[in-house]
């Protein structure tokens, strides 16, 4: 008994130690993650306790949104080249990581006015309307706002990158066009316009997504692309609200950090609307 025993510790050690060699000679798990540049990044700037908090979720919301650019870029690719089976996984991972994102401001709540207080004032000028990457998917979502660039315009990089996602179209202009080159009779100015205005509802793409809608068997495909814009627009909004709401939790109607409107103006983007001829034809079949 005592000699198995003796034998499995030392075939145990042995593992361990081939293990540990093996991380030696290898990129470790750390290292690919390059954890220690990601965990020594949450550099406050008060004593206070809460500021933790305020600092990890924007830093995990800013990776998430990261992710959700990728995907975005790629699904609205592969819905050019008409490769739209492809398009259905990415946009169905968008949706899950908007939902990581809506959980993010549920977090965030348990952070009361009185403890923000304590380290407001250390943030400057720094706001979350700076967000350049929470601009780019509005962006690419078909939210397009030229006035909004003013913010980045001492940032050369970050200007040209968000001015080249404005004059590009959305995900929802690519789903036009591949409307379009399915043999629905899509007006012209819905096909090729400035890219950098908002898109306005038209009737020629109202009438072609209803036609989807009434014979789902004979276009599945634009159908399941279809809902899927629904899926992403409707918890875009969700989005939007819960932002507010904790926004108006925390620090109720004040002017936000940078000089933004706060409040007023997450609630005044709240009156628009992603992909509306998907929500419209609703009451119309």
């Amino acid at each position: 008994m005592k000699e198995s025993n003796k034998k499995t510790e030392t075939k145990d050690t042995v593992w361990e130690q081939g293990i540990q060699t093996d991380f030696q000679k290898n990129l470790s798990y750390g290292g690919y993650l390059q954890l220690d540049r990601i965990l020594d990044s949450q550099q406050r700037l008060s004593g206070h306790h809460d500021e933790m908090l305020f600092i990890i979720i924007h830093q995990v919301s800013e990776l998430w949104m990261k992710l959700e650019l990728h995907e975005l870029k790629s699904a609205k690719e592969s819905i050019q080249r008409e490769d739209l089976e492809s398009a259905f996984k990415m946009l169905a991972r968008v949706s899950r990581i908007q939902q990581q994102l809506i959980q993010s401001w549920s977090v965030l709540s348990t952070l009361t006015p009185a403890e923000y207080l304590e380290f407001r004032d250390k943030l400057g000028s720094s706001s979350g309307f700076q967000s350049y990457q929470n601009r780019l998917i509005e962006f690419n979502l078909g939210y397009k706002n030229e006035r909004a660039l003013q913010v980045y315009k001492h940032e050369p990089a970050l200007f040209a990158e968000l001015n080249k996602s404005l004059q590009e179209p959305s995900l929802y202009d690519v789903s036009i066009q591949a409307l379009n080159s399915h043999g629905f009779t899509i007006d012209a100015q819905c096909l090729q316009r400035d890219w950098s205005q908002g898109y306005q509802p038209n009737e020629s793409v109202e009438e072609a997504w209803m036609e989807v809608y009434r014979d789902v068997d004979r276009y599945w495909d634009l159908y399941e692309l279809a809902e899927k814009l629904v899926d992403i627009g409707s918890q875009q909004q969700i989005w939007r609200f819960n932002h507010m709401t904790t926004v108006e939790r925390i620090i109720g109607h004040k002017m936000g950090t940078g000089g933004s409107s706060g409040v007023t103006y997450l609630k005044k983007v709240l009156d628009h609307q992603f992909f509306p001829e998907l929500w419209s034809l609703r009451t119309k079949l």
